[in-house]
């Protein structure tokens, strides 16, 4: 590897080998080649001058590619499409003449743009399900153990730590369904010429417009498409770039979400990211245990968030049946969004799958806020033995104003005996510390937690911790 050249950090240190080939040049020439080979097996069954021999010549030639020669031919022609067309012509002589008959350059680069992203979006769908499997495993773990649970970053109401992960389960849920509707809306460009009117086929099958529907319905269904797009400039609409950027910008916000909210309960020692045995955390401070994979997920997503808005800005400029101020764009800003998303999703089941809970930190934190959750119980019993309501309020707050003040000089809470002092309320500390049962408070948590993973668990059947193929 060479180290006097910039490379994309996402391909050098965060992105997945299936990733990185798959918008690979030879992945993308490779499906060039496939393309004009469909084009050509489509030309000849439909009884244009096309033989057998050609086609099979050109199958037989997919993977050789000669980049030095198609390199030099686009210094000539400054065309990277007809430069492999030539390239390709050398490889496969007798086929030379019949290369992209009646086509014209989208549809092998839009067509297996098309492809290349489907089949990135297959692979991210594993990677999603991943997480959400650790996350649900997590979530059933930990559905009953109490824990403080915030608004506004402040102490509220408990909740449990499972049912806390549920939320990010339900997040990344949500991405998945929205993953799954780009998947199976995606529709194939096909050979539409070039303003998408078919003019060039209209001429090769001497009008037979049934002969150029059942070209592209070939073409399309040998890369597994049920369907083109009903119409189409040169290009395919920009705007299937719009959904895919934004659904992996939306994985990238449920993936921020998560990570941020453990790098907060980090700082307090609740929730603990792994921590390998030999890891430094600060070139300096030797004792520093820093939640560096949420940081570098959040890191990640904000530029993922960022890049997605290249697309909608991309879409809405494209000026009639097409423009070229795309090209650019599109080369960087959407293979850069899969790695990126691969990235993220890569170390959040690094996160997930070693999430750790300081159960004693969590239970502390628990019963120095539980007298402030339980008041509302206490009032409720103290009326009970014939309090007033609206005093014992007022006994409630002025007392928790006093304990919190001494909180803040650094004592321990002392609500408990500041309530059993006061006449009024009738009970003694120590029949308050009875109530003080954190299970008492966590409402529905366990039975929400188990409701959602049943919703769930039929979706994570599919996850598997198998490396895909690349199926283009």
């Amino acid at each position: 590897m060479s180290k006097d050249r910039y490379e994309s950090p996402l391909a050098s240190r965060y992105a997945s080998e299936f990733m990185l080939h798959l918008f690979s040049q030879d992945a993308r020439i490779q499906t060039w080649r496939r393309l004009w080979v469909a084009l050509a097996r489509a030309e000849h069954n439909l009884g244009l001058p096309v033989t057998a021999e050609q086609v099979a010549e050109l199958e037989a030639h997919i993977t050789d590619i000669d980049y030095e020669t198609a390199a030099q031919r686009e210094k000539e022609v400054r065309h990277d499409v007809m430069a492999h067309v030539y390239t390709y012509g050398k490889a496969a002589p007798s086929a030379a003449g019949i290369i992209h008959l009646g086509a014209t350059s989208c549809y092998v680069t839009d067509n297996a743009d098309v492809i290349l992203y489907r089949e990135g979006l297959r692979y991210l769908r594993g990677e999603l399900l991943a997480v959400m499997a650790n996350l649900s495993r997590f979530a059933a773990q930990y559905k009953a153990t109490p824990t403080l649970g915030y608004t506004h970053y402040q102490p509220a109401q408990l909740v449990t730590v499972g049912k806390r992960a549920t939320l990010w389960l339900q997040d990344f849920l949500s991405d998945l369904e929205e993953l799954d509707f780009v998947l199976g809306s995606m529709r194939f460009l096909g050979c539409r010429g070039t303003t998408g009117t078919e003019a060039s086929f209209l001429d090769l099958f001497d009008g037979d417009g049934a002969k150029i529907d059942e070209m592209n319905r070939q073409i399309s269904a040998e890369f597994g498409f049920e369907r083109c797009f009903d119409v189409c400039g040169q290009t395919y609409p920009r705007k299937l770039d719009s959904r895919i950027l934004n659904v992996l910008s939306s994985i990238a916000q449920s993936a921020y979400r998560m990570a941020n909210d453990i790098r907060l309960l980090q700082h307090d020692r609740q929730v603990e990211e792994p921590f390998e045995k030999n890891q430094i955390g600060s070139s300096a401070m030797a004792y520093k245990r820093n939640p560096m994979r949420s940081e570098r997920i959040c890191s990640l997503s904000r530029y993922l968030m960022a890049d997605a808005m290249n697309a909608p800005m991309t879409a809405s400029v494209q000026w009639m049946e097409r423009t070229l101020d795309d090209s650019a764009n599109r080369r960087i800003s959407m293979p850069e969004g899969f790695l990126c998303a691969d990235a993220i999703l890569r170390l959040c089941q690094n996160v997930t799958d070693g999430l750790h809970v300081n159960e004693k930190v969590v239970d502390a934190t628990v019963r120095e806020y539980l007298p402030f959750i339980a008041t509302e119980n206490l009032m409720m019993e103290a009326v009970k033995r014939g309090g007033n309501r609206q005093e014992l309020h007022e006994i409630i707050r002025t007392c928790s104003m006093a304990a919190t003040a001494r909180m803040k000089e650094g004592e321990k809470c002392d609500l408990l005996s500041r309530l059993a002092a006061e006449p009024a309320f009738g009970m003694t500390e120590e029949e308050m510390e009875a109530v003080l049962t954190p299970s008492a408070y966590i409402g529905r948590c366990p039975a929400q937690v188990d409701a959602f993973l049943a919703r769930v668990e039929p979706l994570l059947a599919q996850a598997s911790n198998q490396t895909p193929e690349i199926n283009l």
